[in-house]
């Protein structure tokens, strides 16, 4: 290994000129209002066509459902602020992702937030605080299976809703905004039950029911983002780059280029391409597909 495949990620950002810097976070509202057309124009199709209850419409639900839980990596972004230059875009389309996906959007930005602070380190990294990530078949089967995480999410929305605030990483001047978005969606998803129950059950069929069978399939693809990597704090060696055809990296607004982001987070989606080009030769961490990282991972299974 050469001393330049050796450097940190805080040497090579600081190696890169003003120019280039300004270039990758050039941020557009076109580049991302054209994937929102695209990523939310596919679950409409897809909605429109379970509801219309053609033949075998059934099995539409699974990649219905994979849509609609990857816009996670939407919602992602947004806290990042990073997939339109208008700031109140980012806001609206980063709730509404949640909405969808059933996560706080404020929440998320303070806890993805100290997750970028403190990426892979235990004690420090809130993604390492909750469900370990498996080490066997059993544990595996059970993270797939989403049930920890629904149950993570109903005590939450119970914790933010009645303002038991308990995370160092959520500062005591969002606490009341935190207890109001809870209470919001919880209301909001109340009055969606009833309209589902009692006017249009069909939004079982096109949101709730393929959101489960989504679930699964973006926990196996976050696994990849940090899931075998070293527990230091240099982003070329704690966080995993993926490499992965189109439609992945369409669903997952380019978040395989993972290594890319935490390296630069202030790069949006669209630009991390070109600043995997630029950076590529200090990659430490990469699976070639998905295949190859779960083959992989769970080859030390018993």
């Amino acid at each position: 290994m050469t001393a330049q495949d050796q450097i940190d990620h805080k040497a090579f950002l600081m190696s890169l000129s003003s120019d280039e810097k300004d270039r990758l976070t050039e941020k557009r509202n076109l580049a991302g209002l054209k994937h929102l057309v695209g990523h939310a124009g596919l679950i409409l199709v897809l909605g429109a066509l379970i509801a219309a209850k053609l033949p075998f419409w059934w099995l539409l639900m699974v990649p219905q459902g994979i849509a609609i839980a990857f816009l996670f990596t939407l919602q992602h972004e947004c806290t990042h602020k990073t997939p339109f230059e208008n700031e109140a875009l980012n806001e609206w389309v980063g709730w509404a992702a949640g909405v969808a996906i059933f996560q706080p959007f404020l929440w998320f930005r303070y806890f993805h937030l100290a997750h970028h602070r403190h990426t892979n380190i235990p004690g420090q990294d809130p993604e390492l605080a909750g469900e370990a990530k498996p080490e066997n078949w059993n544990e595996m089967l059970w993270h797939l299976s989403c049930l920890g995480y629904w149950r993570d999410k109903v005590l939450l929305f119970r914790s933010n809703a009645i303002g038991r605030f308990e995370d160092p990483y959520l500062p005591k001047s969002t606490h009341g905004r935190l207890r109001q978005e809870a209470r919001r969606m919880l209301v909001l998803y109340s009055v969606l039950a009833v309209f589902a129950l009692f006017v249009w059950p069909t939004l079982i069929w096109v949101w709730l029911l393929p959101l489960a069978f989504g679930f699964p399939v973006l926990r196996l693809y976050l696994l990849a983002e940090h899931g075998r990597c070293a527990k230091v704090v240099n982003m070329f060696e704690n966080t995993r780059t993926t490499f992965t055809n189109v439609v992945v990296r369409f669903l997952a607004w380019n978040m395989p280029y993972h290594v890319e982001h935490h390296v630069y987070p202030q790069v949006p989606f669209y630009r991390l391409a070109e600043f995997h080009r630029v950076v590529q030769n200090h990659l430490r961490c990469t699976s070639d597909g998905y295949r190859e990282f779960a083959c992989d991972y769970v080859r030390t299974f018993e």
